[in-house]
């Protein structure tokens, strides 16, 4: 994975991409450098992780703490998650059993992080960019995508379940802008309102294309003759 890196910077490569299980197994899954390495800090850091998200092996998830649109513009840029850019690379940092763990329901608390992975790499394989919702309050929503011309809650389950921020931000929909969501998870085809709930498996149907913008044909000489107007008027 390093090959083609400086000797200097393999160490750091290599403990930044190490940590990213780690970070995503944390009920505040923020990348926090002091998991990297004890006392780690970002100035010893942060190229590395640079490193990586050019090389197309992590991939950042920024947060935001508005839930509206340019999701970029409301990107908070040192406060992101990180996912690795393909689920089957995190899937064999976890070991060799995991695979299986995963058909017969052995997870436990880690299922939810790489469900979550799961849709990260579905994004970023739709060439999109990631972002978040999280406030000091403690209200989180997984992944923000703009859909349809809006700014859409996704939210990502590994069993059936209400995530109370998700529910919350359900019942506010003049104070967060927010007219329908996405929930992924053990679920069926259904609609209950605003909220479109799917299958996990069914994420790869997401249509994401950017919507068509179609305007009018402006008629300049209309234009020329409407200004003119105005003009001898002053």
């Amino acid at each position: 994975m390093v090959k083609y890196a400086d000797d200097k910077d393999k160490p750091h490569i290599r403990a930044c991409f190490n940590a990213v299980p780690k970070q995503l197994a944390k009920e505040n899954k923020k990348y926090q450098w002091s998991k990297v390495e004890s006392g780690g800090r970002g100035v010893f850091y942060r190229d590395s992780l640079q490193w990586l998200e050019d090389a197309d092996i992590i991939r950042r998830c920024y947060n935001s703490n508005i839930t509206g649109l340019p999701l970029e513009g409301n990107a908070i840029d040192n406060v992101f998650k990180v996912y690795t850019a393909d689920i089957g690379m995190l899937v064999a940092m976890l070991g060799g059993t995991t695979r299986a763990d995963i058909l017969q329901g052995n997870l436990g608390g880690f299922k939810g992080a790489i469900f979550e992975n799961l849709m990260a790499d579905t994004l970023i394989k739709k060439g999109q960019s990631l972002y978040y919702f999280q406030k000091d309050s403690g209200l989180e929503l997984d992944f923000l995508i703009r859909y349809k011309g809006e700014c859409v809650p996704v939210e990502v389950k590994a069993k059936s379940a209400q995530a109370k921020s998700f529910s919350t931000i359900r019942k506010h929909p003049e104070k967060y802008g927010i007219k329908h969501f996405v929930k992924f998870g053990d679920y069926n085809v259904g609609r209950d309102g605003d909220l479109l709930t799917l299958p996990a498996y069914m994420q790869f149907l997401l249509d994401l294309e950017p919507e068509e913008v179609i305007l009018e044909t402006l008629d300049t000489d209309e234009l020329t003759r409407m200004a003119r107007e105005f003009l001898d008027q002053k």
